[in-house]
């Protein structure tokens, strides 16, 4: 018997059949920019239908001046595949820390038609790049002076800090209880103001006013850390080339304060004040409601994420976030419980912290 000829529909439908098994995103690009194409693994990348895809351009999805579409412009140009490594196309759209790999190809059947497919760069990458820079610290360590060590075993726990935090990074949708514990918040902001201190804000004056008998915050430490550098990060750019500059560290028990709790008539108390002050030019009156809302910036380059991560943490740690701002400076005050010694053991565990 004679083998049938296959059909230019059956061909197409073979085609999607096979395109759509690729465990990657891949998509066709026409020579407008619009997709013609979309496989199911790029439907859940782009978070929209192929048919609301094939609405848009390519320049809609991605980020402005994003080096993908320079590499479809190429290959349209030189007709020839191009493979790139670590491009970055974070966007609202498509997530915070989107780093993928891309292959770019002509379709000649098509002309000025090209396929991408994507490949996203994966979380143990992602972790050996860490690990990678952490074990380059630790060499220099070995051969560093007794005035340099200081700053290597610095880059060297502040590496194993975002190890420990890298497969968070997807923080506003991760619902998981965070491990809290007795923290000391003194040891929190010695250890960021050494950050500080050696990178950002190197000709910043950074003061401090701690209230030495506080006790412990009952808290996550790296995630407390990721609260307090954003904070004195914002207050250092906000300070800006200013010689007068000076952020202040300041912590406070205030026993008074209690918070409702959303959708009961529950009061709790919040008596750990932790304040970062900065005499800078303050934030303008129209940002300051949406101050902590997600891509909310005045910085030329910023994401707008970084005081919408600081609200976040804190309010899961179920505390509060405020801000007072004037022409002579603002304040970030943050409220946290403190911890309650529940067992025998406990205050040894919080006096270890607090060495």
């Amino acid at each position: 018997m004679k083998a049938s000829v296959p059909q230019a529909a059956d061909m197409t439908d073979a085609a999607n059949i096979v395109l759509n098994t690729i465990r990657r995103p891949v998509i066709m690009v026409d020579a407008n920019g619009f997709i013609t194409f979309a496989n199911a693994d790029a439907e859940d990348f782009f978070r929209s239908s192929a048919t609301m895809l094939a609405r848009n351009t390519l320049s809609k999805l991605v980020p402005f001046g994003s080096p993908l579409l320079t590499l479809v412009d190429q290959v349209r140009e030189r007709r020839a595949p191009v493979n790139e490594y670590r491009v970055d196309v974070s966007s609202p759209r498509l997530g915070i820390e989107k780093m993928v790999d891309l292959y770019v190809a002509p379709v000649p059947e098509f002309p000025g038609s090209v396929v991408v497919m994507f490949q996203e760069r994966s979380m143990a990458d992602k972790i050996d790049r860490q690990m990678t820079h952490r074990g380059a610290a630790q060499l220099l360590e070995l051969s560093a002076s007794d005035e340099d060590r200081a700053l290597t075993r610095l880059i060297t726990d502040e590496t194993d800090r975002i190890v420990s935090l890298v497969d968070r990074m997807e923080v506003f949708s991760d619902e998981r209880p965070i491990e809290r514990y007795p923290v000391n918040i003194h040891v929190v902001l010695d250890h960021v103001k050494a950050i500080a201190k050696n990178g950002f804000a190197k000709r910043i004056k950074i003061l401090e006013e701690y209230d030495p008998s506080l006790p412990p915050v009952f808290a996550n430490r790296d995630q407390l850390i990721q609260v307090f550098l954003n904070l004195v990060k914002n207050a250092a750019e906000a300070i800006g080339a200013d010689p007068q500059g000076e952020v202040m560290l300041s912590t406070a028990f205030r026993p008074g304060i209690r918070v409702s709790v959303p959708g009961t008539q529950d009061r709790v108390s919040l008596p750990l004040e932790f304040c970062v002050h900065d005499n800078g030019p303050g934030v303008s009156e129209d940002i300051l409601p949406i101050l902590f809302d997600p891509f909310i910036t005045t910085k030329p380059n910023g994401s707008g994420l970084g005081l919408a991560l600081v609200a976040k943490i804190v309010g899961e740690h179920g505390g509060i976030i405020e801000c007072d701002s004037t022409t002579r400076g603002t304040t970030f005050r943050v409220l946290m419980p403190a911890w309650k010694e529940t067992s025998p053991g406990a205050r040894d565990e919080a006096a270890g912290d607090r060495k």
